[in-house]
């Protein structure tokens, strides 16, 4: 950061940098368990190794799966709250648009993927409201898993409690996917991990999509 310049601001705020790392906690903590709770009825020919999973047995799983459950909901719900009450989403995570997504993935898969400073691309726009919509979809469907009579309605639009359980999976599926690639993203363009710890500092001058606008503009 310029010494001189006052008006730089953080990359991610504090309120993001706590909503990412208690959603690290309570994914981890569902994802394992959830495995658990998996094996005891598998939907699928498989079953997932036990040393990957929480809980120790169906009952401990269950224990587990729900306390991280609040976590989860009341965390997102913040987020979501802080997303378009303060306009999080509409500065850091839209629009996203097609040609911009395109010419992005090319440069990544080149490995030449420019990340406009510390904003975000396309791809990475692209990937995170996707992963908020599977988040979403996993609260609703493990609900109506969890109530399928209280919240019928909820599971019929799913098929059911089986197809409730089915479009659980998926979702989690989704997320665990999409948790492999960030981590993968990370790897490959490290000076982006520090600033989710320390909230790092931008300066105020650069406008924060001015790169992907540019380019939209172009296209």
């Amino acid at each position: 950061m310029n010494p001189t310049d006052s008006n730089a601001t953080a990359i991610h705020p504090a309120i993001v940098r706590i909503w990412h790392w208690t959603n690290v906690v309570a994914m981890v903590i569902m994802i394992m368990s959830g495995w658990r709770i998996y094996n005891a009825s598998p939907i699928f020919p498989f079953t997932f190794p036990s040393e990957i999973t929480l809980g120790g047995w169906l009952g401990g799983a269950l224990q587990w799966h729900f306390a991280a459950m609040w976590l989860l909901v009341a965390n997102f719900l913040v987020y979501l709250v802080y997303g378009f009450g303060w306009r999080h989403f509409a500065r850091r995570l839209l629009p996203i648009r097609p040609s911009e997504v395109r010419h992005d993935l090319g440069q990544a898969l080149r490995l030449k993927l420019d990340h406009g400073g510390h904003d975000y691309n396309a791809v990475q726009r692209l990937f995170y409201v996707s992963v908020l919509a599977a988040i979403a979809v996993t609260i609703l469907s493990g609900l109506a898993v969890w109530k399928p009579v209280q919240l019928s309605w909820l599971a019929t639009l799913m098929g059911d409690y089986e197809g409730a359980r089915i479009v659980h999976f998926l979702g989690m599926t989704a997320i665990v996917l999409f948790i492999l690639v960030h981590l993968t993203l990370v790897v490959l363009v490290p000076r982006t991990f520090l600033p989710i710890l320390t909230g790092g500092r931008r300066s105020a001058k650069v406008a924060p999509t001015s790169t992907s606008s540019a380019r939209g503009e172009r296209a």
